[in-house]
């Protein structure tokens, strides 16, 4: 499993960021985790609002924070 965090560094995306990690140690899946800070890779998706999460090439969240649970849902759902 890939996910991605799309943002260009400001705090939001960096407690997504951490989320995430913190929500796949818990669900005990291995998953890549990547930050992508580009704003043409990040426009590529689609995304106008960040922070964004990327689930194996889909996005799943845009424009807000999710909390660990949240993300643990969707890691779930892939």
């Amino acid at each position: 499993m890939k996910i991605e965090i799309l943002g260009t560094g400001c705090a939001k995306c960096k407690t997504l960021e951490e989320a995430t990690k913190q929500a796949v140690a818990q669900s005990g899946q291995f998953a890549q985790i990547e930050k992508v800070e580009d704003i043409m890779k990040i426009m590529e998706y689609g995304v106008m609002s960040t922070p964004g999460l990327v689930i194996d090439g889909k996005v799943v969240s845009t424009g807000k924070v999710l909390s660990v649970n949240e993300i643990k849902e969707l890691i779930k759902a892939q």
